[in-house]
C-alpha cells in the first residue's frame, strides 16, 4: 500500500484543511474540562510543524464524543485547543461553528503558519452520514486536505471519505507511519511472532484474529474473547460474559462461538514450539481461569482449573474474569521467546484489583521482551499507563477499531483517497 504523503512541493503556503482524532479523555477541574491524555494531540505534531514551517495555512477538523449531530456544550473543542497550544507553544485560534461563512471568514484572516480549530464535526448531523453538502462546506475552507488521524480512516464521514471528492488528498505523517508499521506486522514480521487478543468483546476483533491466524506463529487469547473459544471446546462460561452475536441488529447474524470453533478447526494442525522442543496450538485460550461470585463486589474469588472435570456447584453461578496462574505462566514464556508481539485488549476486568494480574502479568512480560512490541486499542493503553510501562513499548497505536479493521484485511474507507495510483 502506497500513500500519498504530504510534501513541500503539496503545502507550501497552501489553505490546508487538516484531518486529526482529537477524540480525547477529559476530566472536570473546578468547573472547567481538562485533558487527561493528550497522546493523540502529540502524535500529529510532526506533521503540524511541517506544516508551520511551510507557511501553510492550516484549518484543524476533529470529532469529540457523541453529540449526534446536536450542538452539546460539554463536548465543544476549547479545552483540547488549550491543552494543543500548551504542547506546541503556539497560539490556536478556535471557532464556535464546523464549517460554514464564519469559518470561511475566520480562515480569509489566517496569516501564514497560523492554526484554525473548528467546532466538534460530530455537532453537524451530515457528519455521520458522509453528507457531501457538509463536504462541500469544509472544501471551501482550503486547497488541500491531509488526513493524519488513521484512528478514523475506518469511518466513512464527510471528514474522512466525502472531502477527498473536492479536495486532493494526502496522508500526514503519523496516518503513513502508523500504515507501514500494521503493514510490515502483517507483511514480514521478524518471528517468532505472538499476537495477543483480549478485552470482553469478539465482535469487532473477529476478522483481526482470523487474519493474524494466518500471519502469527500463536495467537493468545485471554479476557471475554477467550470464553468464546471455551465455549466452542464444550466447556460451560456459566455467568461470564459472552458475545455471541453483533450487538448492532442491521448486521447479519453471526455465532462467534462457532467462528472460535472453525478457527481452532482450521489451526488445529499448526503448531509453535516453545522452548523449541514443546508444540503448542496456534491459537492458545485459558487452562485456568479466576471466577467470582460478582465482578465489581466480590465476596468470594477463586481459581479454576478447566481441565477439572469436577462439577462444582458454585462455579454456575459465577463469571470467569481473568486468566489463571498457570496460564499467566505459559503466556510469559511464549512472550519472552517473541521476536515481534501485537496486543490488543486486557486479560480481564483489569480495572478491579482482584481481576488485573493476568494484564499485569502480560504487561509486564511484553516490557520485558526484546521483542518489537506493538500495543493497541484503549483499555490495553489505560493499563500500560496505569502500571507505568507506557515507555517499555516500541510502538503505541491509539487506532482501536482501525487497526483491527486493518489486520482484518480490510481496505479502509479513509485510506483509499490517499492512496497512489
Amino acid at each position: 500500500m502506497t500513500l500519498k504523503k504530504i510534501t513541500t512541493e503539496a503545502v507550501a503556503n497552501k489553505r490546508v484543511l487538516l484531518k486529526v482524532d482529537y477524540n480525547i479523555p477529559t476530566k472536570t477541574d473546578r468547573h472547567n474540562k481538562v485533558v487527561t491524555d493528550d497522546t493523540r494531540l502529540r502524535v500529529t505534531i510532526p506533521t503540524l510543524e511541517f506544516l508551520i514551517k511551510n507557511k501553510a495555512k492550516i484549518i484543524l477538523t476533529s470529532h469529540f464524543g457523541r453529540p449526534s449531530g446536536q450542538i452539546v456544550e460539554a463536548l465543544r473543542m476549547d479545552p483540547i485547543a488549550k491543552q494543543l497550544e500548551k504542547i506546541l507553544g503556539k497560539k490556536i485560534q478556535k471557532i464556535n461553528v464546523p464549517a460554514g461563512p464564519e469559518a470561511e471568514t475566520a480562515v480569509a484572516q489566517l496569516q501564514p503558519g497560523e492554526i484554525l480549530m473548528l467546532e466538534n464535526s460530530r455537532f453537524h448531523p451530515g457528519e455521520k452520514k458522509n453528507d457531501l453538502n457538509f463536504a462541500k462546506d469544509l472544501a471551501k475552507l482550503a486547497d488541500i486536505y491531509v488526513n493524519d488521524a488513521f484512528s478514523s480512516a475506518h469511518r466513512a464521514h464527510s471528514t474522512v471519505v466525502g472531502i477527498t471528492k473536492y479536495l486532493p488528498a494526502y496522508a500526514g505523517f503519523a496516518l503513513a507511519e502508523e500504515v507501514e508499521m500494521l503493514t510490515n506486522l502483517t507483511q514480514k514480521p521478524k518471528r517468532p511472532f505472538v499476537a495477543i487478543v483480549g478485552g470482553a468483546k469478539i465482535s469487532d476483533k473477529v476478522e483481526a484474529i482470523r487474519n493474524l491466524s494466518k500471519v502469527a506463529d500463536v495467537v493468545l487469547v485471554g479476557g471475554g474473547v477467550a470464553n468464546n473459544f471455551l465455549k466452542a471446546e464444550g466447556l460451560d462460561v456459566f455467568h461470564s460474559y459472552l458475545e455471541d452475536k453483533p450487538a448492532d441488529t442491521k448486521k447479519e447474524h453471526i455465532s462467534f462461538v462457532a467462528v472460535a470453533e472453525e478457527l481452532i478447526k482450521d489451526t488445529k494442525t499448526e503448531k509453535m514450539m516453545l522452548h523449541g522442543y514443546i508444540p503448542l496450538p496456534k491459537i492458545i485460550y485459558p487452562s485456568d481461569v479466576v471466577a467470582a461470585d460478582d465482578m465489581d463486589h466480590p465476596k468470594e474469588k477463586k481459581i479454576i482449573d478447566l481441565s477439572d472435570g469436577t462439577d462444582d456447584e458454585r462455579r454456575k453461578t459465577w463469571m470467569y474474569l481473568d486468566i489463571g496462574p498457570k496460564t499467566e505462566r505459559l503466556f510469559r514464556d511464549i512472550i519472552l521467546e517473541a521476536q515481534t508481539i501485537f496486543w490488543n485488549g486486557p486479560m480481564g476486568v483489569f480495572e478491579q484489583p482482584d481481576f488485573a494480574s493476568g494484564t499485569k502479568a502480560i504487561a509486564t512480560a511484553i516490557a520485558k521482551s526484546s521483542a518489537q512490541t506493538i500495543i493497541g486499542g484503549g483499555d490495553t493503553i489505560s493499563a500500560v499507563h496505569h502500571l507505568g510501562l507506557a515507555d517499555r513499548f516500541d510502538y503505541i497505536s491509539a487506532a482501536g477499531g482501525a487497526a483491527l479493521e486493518f489486520l482484518g484485511g480490510k481496505v479502509l474507507p479513509g485510506l483509499e483517497p490517499l492512496l497512489r495510483k
